[in-house]
């Protein structure tokens, strides 16, 4: 004997169930939760983007994201060589002396342009104007040290911070990166 489904007043059983069932199927919590965790991260990643942006000088204030300075200008260095220097040391007897050849690492912005105005002077006269004021310079901070300041490791180490101090104190146009001894003799 067979049975026929029992059939709801009113409905056909082709017709879709009762929304009260398709609502306990999609739970509504879960699916609001994870809207909102999504906007949530969305946000954070957005604000991380442009406070990261902001800090290393990537964007611009006036609306966009421009490039750091650096990136268009890279500093390069290069290599100034001074001819070896003999200079007498300032001690009691006045018999004392030094001999030194440094070279000096010059930090330089490269310049976009490449072109030189009306009155300037050439590459060369600079070079030849920038060596005389560091020799000028150096021969200053030298004359002011005694034998016994240079005969140890750290007397050599705070002449190299003396000289960089006075190099940027009197030629401020040179960026001076590091000092190197080349030759240094010390005579008693």
């Amino acid at each position: 004997m067979a049975t026929s489904p029992t059939v709801l007043a009113g409905a056909s059983p082709s017709s879709p169930p009762p929304p009260d069932a398709v609502a306990a199927k999609v739970p509504i919590v879960p699916l609001l939760l994870a809207v909102v965790a999504g906007v949530v991260i969305a946000t954070g990643s957005v604000g991380g983007v442009f406070y990261y942006l902001a800090h290393t000088g990537r964007l611009s204030m006036q609306g966009g994201v421009t490039q750091r300075a650096d990136a268009i200008a890279p500093t390069m260095t290069h290599a100034m060589v001074l001819e070896p220097l003999l200079v007498n040391l300032a001690d009691a007897g006045g018999s004392s002396y030094l001999r030194i050849a440094l070279t000096l690492r010059i930090a330089e912005v490269a310049d976009k342009k490449g072109t030189k105005a009306a009155g300037e002077k050439s590459k060369d006269d600079k070079a030849d104007d920038a060596v005389a004021a560091v020799r000028d310079t150096v021969l200053t901070v030298l004359g002011r040290q005694t034998a016994e300041e240079l005969s140890t490791a750290v007397g050599k180490e705070h002449l190299k911070t003396e000289l960089k101090a006075a190099l940027a104190e009197h030629n401020s146009d040179l960026k001076v990166k590091d000092i190197f001894f080349t030759d240094f003799l010390v005579q008693r």
